[in-house]
């Protein structure tokens, strides 16, 4: 009985993320072209970092959750820093922005292009995946105005414990702008949406995260070497 209520009650905290999510980007259609584009970066990404955080807190106080992201506070005054961190599940992105309010990600363009579901993350100045040069460019201007961008190194979930390989483009990024590389590490002890695994299929309850913070990169000209030295890092610190 116990088994059923937790389910219950997760996927009812799930679809009212959802609910909230939608909502929030229908507001988003109509101040997007109101507000001014500094104020509305401001209150779209607040907004966000906001609605990921009371996900996570309604989780832990429900005890389907137990989460240690503190560490990610450090973080939130930073001008100008890529976060890289390994990509175990789809509920990330949404772990690190809760703690580092002015972060922002990378996004599917289709995601983008949507008029309901795209919305807030444009008013926020999320950035589109493609050209792969508009990406990029996007990504510098980001950063040398003083940006976080949130990156996972591995391009998607992991596949192969403990990361998968690396795909090029973030110490490119972190070349042009010159900014630093702060690794982050996210241990989790669910496989709940990992790769393959189904959102309807519910895990155990409660799940743990941990987010601990690792090693600071500094940009270099040889960028393809520094990916290897970033990959083997992981590699590392994340073997059992």
């Amino acid at each position: 009985m116990r088994r059923v209520w937790q389910c219950a009650l997760f996927y009812l905290l799930l679809a009212h993320l959802g609910a909230m999510s939608l909502t929030w980007n229908l507001v988003c259609l109509v101040l997007y072209p109101l507000l001014p584009r500094a104020h509305g970066t401001v209150v779209g990404r607040a907004a966000i970092s906001s609605v990921y955080r009371g996900f996570w807190t309604c989780a832990q106080w429900l005890g389907l959750m137990r989460i240690d992201y503190k560490a990610l506070d450090a973080l939130s005054r930073d001008q100008g820093l890529i976060i890289a961190a390994n990509h175990p599940c789809m509920l990330d992105a949404l772990l690190i922005v809760a703690r580092v309010p002015r972060g922002i990600c990378i996004m599917r363009a289709s995601l983008m292009r949507n008029p309901f579901l795209g919305a807030g993350a444009r008013m926020a100045r999320y950035i589109r995946n493609d050209p792969p040069r508009g990406m990029i460019r996007g990504a510098v201007d980001n950063l040398r105005a003083g940006g976080q961008l949130v990156l996972f190194p591995e391009g998607t979930r992991t596949v192969e414990p403990p990361i998968n390989p690396f795909r090029p483009g973030i110490t490119l990024m972190a070349h042009m702008a010159r900014v630093p590389i702060q690794t982050v590490f996210i241990e989790t002890s669910t496989g709940y949406l990992r790769k393959g695994w189904p959102i309807w299929r519910a895990p155990q309850f409660p799940m743990a995260f941990t987010v601990r913070l690792g090693q600071r990169f500094a940009p270099e000209a040889d960028h393809a070497g520094l990916l290897q030295r970033l990959e083997h890092y992981f590699a590392e610190e994340l073997r059992p």
